[in-house]
């Protein structure tokens, strides 16, 4: 795996990690095997990269195998025709993270799963995520294995919307009330418009989700 990609996946982890991250209900089709007591210690969660849109693919055929899968997901807003929908789509695009012990599991199947190009490695060996940040996110994951997150935001700085009428304008957070919702100034027709938004349909303007 090219080292950027490792870099672009880790940066993303690493943001989730300083983020609050709330739950939502569901039901996923794939399970995450909790470590049994006798070899929780051992066991460490690694990053998968996955062929393109073939994740979910991925993280079936590995849990088929037995082997711990965590597919974090994210609501997207789906244009098409003159209809908006909600869908699922992966958090990180292109990975999902596989639990093993590497001194006893035989990991290097995961390599030749369906759906998988390869483990993220360095040199020959597979590169465990750092510990408690994969952990971190399973517990305060839905079922669905959907992540809910609120991104630290004041007032005046840049914002981007992620879903809704106005999904991906830029604008101005003006003012945050106790109720959680924002009042947001977009750049619409060549005009500042303020419109009130959930907190949790607004994101950093350089977020890279």
């Amino acid at each position: 795996m090219a080292a950027w990609g490792t870099i672009w996946l880790m940066s993303r982890v690493f943001m989730l990690a300083g983020l609050r991250i709330s739950a939502q209900l569901g039901h996923a089709p794939w399970s995450r095997h909790p470590a049994s007591a006798k070899d929780k210690s051992n066991r460490r969660w690694f990053a998968v990269q996955c062929q393109p849109n073939r994740e979910r693919c991925a993280a079936r055929h590995l849990t088929n195998q037995d082997f711990s899968v965590f597919l974090p997901l994210r609501k997207k807003l789906r244009r098409h025709a003159r209809r908006t929908d909600s869908v699922l789509v992966p958090f990180f695009p292109g990975y999902l993270f596989v639990q093993f012990d590497p001194t006893r599991d035989r990991w290097r199947s995961v390599n030749g799963t369906l759906g998988v190009v390869r483990l993220v490695m360095q040199g020959e060996q597979p590169t465990p995520v750092p510990p408690g940040i994969v952990e971190a996110l399973i517990d305060t994951c839905d079922d669905n294995n959907v992540l809910s997150w609120q991104a630290n935001l004041t007032p005046g700085q840049s914002v981007r919307v992620l879903v809704g009428p106005f999904a991906d304008l830029v604008g101005e957070l003006e003012q945050m009330t106790d109720a959680g919702r924002l009042r947001v100034l977009l750049d619409i027709m060549g005009g500042s418009t303020p419109v009130f938004l959930p907190r949790e349909n607004v994101a950093p303007a350089d977020s890279c989700l």
